[in-house]
């Protein structure tokens, strides 16, 4: 079908909402182009895009056409235990999130599938968890994570409670491409329809019950200690709130970002990255003195902190320096009590600081680094949870996903609150705010700087543009940036390392688009477009033995002679 045709199409819909068919009829033809020209895609945290009407937006009819995909790939794959052993699922605060949960259950079960659907708003880790309580063959979260307002999205599990990995994914958009134009795709007519159940309270406590095992020092003193607490109107707040409360801790609410606003109408940004994220949190961390703020985002799987800082100041903590943070405080006091395994392994990603790993290994953990997006971490605990090599210490990702206990397999901010809270506390209670840790552990292991800039290729233009610089970075790699040599470039589309005198192949990674530079400095720069989002982002992480800002000045530098090189300094970034 043309563009035109599609329009069309969606105009003549007799159940097309009247939002959506205004929408529509008031559309340029650039606007019009855009929602039609391609279909949705799955990227790396499954399928997410704008609310709309269109092939190009998310909206009730991609729901259930993607939902009648997932049905048959299961149907597929597990026959009969599909319908026996079902599908849990679980959505966010945001607009029509509930609707298309509801779509999904219904979906699945015309096809026969039992589903297992939350009564309300749940967080994704909790998703992840109840798939593998209920012992269901897969499941469904929707969501659009830390995305402005406009978007929403779809993640699909695997039966551990894992993100469908690429392998997988591949075999579900065929059947889900093969199912046409979305409007002509209708649910199944299995004539003894899938049981559609609702989990309730059950679940909540089991998987709190699991989260507060976490803690290493139970019985440190709490008086004294206060906390802020931000769900960025999302979904952790019930059980980040209870979770603080059971353990004791004097914990504040930051009560007009709590309720479950699709319209965020109280924060001006629900991502834990942005500072404006902050805002109102710090009025109250000021107000009562707080020691520590938390963070989360709207579907609960990432987390971002403000501590109170030596100088009596609030100071936000980046994703790689709370990695760090936490990374020294449990495996030395793991360590200290005799539970750090002997052949424990730390999981970070390709475009994760290296001063985790430092740390990790200093501790004999070994380090490995996986793609983007939390289902590679996830696989591999699956991996070693079979084959007993290695021991599952921690899981992190410089996007402020942290995961501490394995009976979740995806970033867990509930279980990271509990972790920070518990670190932050025994710091204070040795006379240390957390700038003070890290200043020690910078010192024994060098000063780190981290930042990611993101710039956006809107429209099919943009998306164009963005490809095409992606493949000249691919088929001519850079040589020097900003006059600083390039002594090593790793490239995840074609596997390859390459330094002056020698080439090798990169193993147990999936192929990817994305380009990692090292420089002669120890500044490194990877560079990946979004698999969500139309942008591409630059992450880098510089090194310094002086000071932590002689590597910031490194990176400002450096992003600007990047840009130069690719000719996209007048774009003006997210940052």
């Amino acid at each position: 079908m043309t563009i035109l045709e599609k329009y069309n199409r969606y105009l003549s819909e007799s159940s097309l909402s009247d939002e959506f068919r205004e929408q529509l009829m008031h559309m340029s033809q650039d606007e019009i182009n855009d929602c039609f020209y391609k279909e949705l895609e799955f990227g790396t945290a499954g399928m997410r895009g704008l609310l709309g009407p269109g092939s190009n937006r998310l909206n009730i009819y991609v729901i259930r056409k993607a939902t009648v995909g997932f049905s048959k790939y299961l149907l597929e794959k597990f026959g009969s235990k599909a319908k026996e052993q079902g599908v849990a699922i679980s959505h966010d605060n945001r607009l029509f999130s509930r609707e298309f949960a509801i779509e999904t259950a219904r979906t699945l079960s015309s096809y026969g599938i039992k589903s297992y659907l939350f009564d309300a708003l749940r967080p994704t880790p909790e998703l992840s968890y109840a798939v593998r309580r209920m012992k269901c063959v897969g499941g469904v979260m929707i969501t659009a994570s830390h995305n402005p307002k406009e978007y929403n999205g779809y993640k699909v599990y695997d039966k551990n409670g894992c993100q469908l990995l690429p392998n997988d994914i591949v075999g579900l958009v065929d059947i889900i491409n093969n199912l046409g134009f979305e409007l002509n795709v209708k649910r199944g007519r299995d004539p003894n329809p899938g049981q559609i159940l609702i989990m309730d309270e059950y679940i909540d406590e089991t998987y709190r019950q699991n989260v507060r095992k976490i803690q290493i020092n139970k019985n440190l003193d709490k008086s004294n200690f206060t906390i802020i607490f931000t769900p960025q109107h999302g979904t952790a707040y019930e059980n980040g709130l209870q979770l603080l409360k059971h353990l004791k801790y004097n914990v504040i609410p930051v009560k007009e970002q709590c309720s479950p606003d699709p319209y965020f109408s109280n924060t001006k940004s629900p991502n834990p990255e942005n500072p404006e994220a902050y805002e109102l949190a710090l009025i109250y961390a000021k107000k009562y003195n707080a020691d520590l703020v938390l963070c989360t985002d709207p579907d609960g799987d990432r987390i971002g902190i403000a501590y109170l800082d030596s100088h009596g100041n609030y100071q936000l903590s980046t994703g790689n320096e709370t990695g760090a943070l936490l990374i020294n405080y449990i495996f030395s006091q793991r360590e200290a009590n005799g539970t750090l395994s002997k052949n424990g392994v730390l999981f970070n990603t390709i475009v994760t600081s290296d001063l985790g790993a430092k740390i990790a290994r200093s501790y004999g953990v070994s380090v490995e680094s996986l793609l983007t997006g939390f289902k590679y971490i996830g696989s591999r605990i699956h991996y070693y949870s079979k084959t007993k090599e290695k021991t599952f210490e921690f899981g992190y990702e410089e996007s402020y996903g942290y995961l501490i206990s394995p009976f979740v397999r995806d970033k867990d901010s509930l279980q990271a609150m509990v972790m920070i809270s518990e670190m932050t506390n025994f710091y204070r209670l040795q006379g240390k705010r957390l700038d003070e840790v890290m200043e020690e552990i910078s010192k024994k292991y060098g000063y780190h700087a981290d930042k990611q800039f993101s710039i956006f290729f809107p429209g099919q233009k943009g998306s164009e543009t963005m490809k095409d610089i992606m493949n000249n970075l691919h088929e001519e790699p850079l040589k020097e940036i900003g006059g600083i040599k390039v002594v090593m470039v790793e490239d995840f589309l074609y596997l390859s390392r390459i330094t002056d005198d020698n080439e090798e192949f990169i193993e147990n990674l999936p192929s990817t688009d994305a380009v990692k530079y090292h420089l002669e400095n120890g500044t490194t720069i990877a560079i990946r477009p979004s698999g969500t989002e139309p942008k591409c982002k630059f992450y880098y992480d510089a090194f310094s033995k002086v000071s932590k800002l002689d590597a910031e000045v490194n990176i400002a530098k450096t992003h600007m002679d990047i840009l130069k090189i690719l000719k996209i300094d007048e774009l003006k970034d997210d940052e």
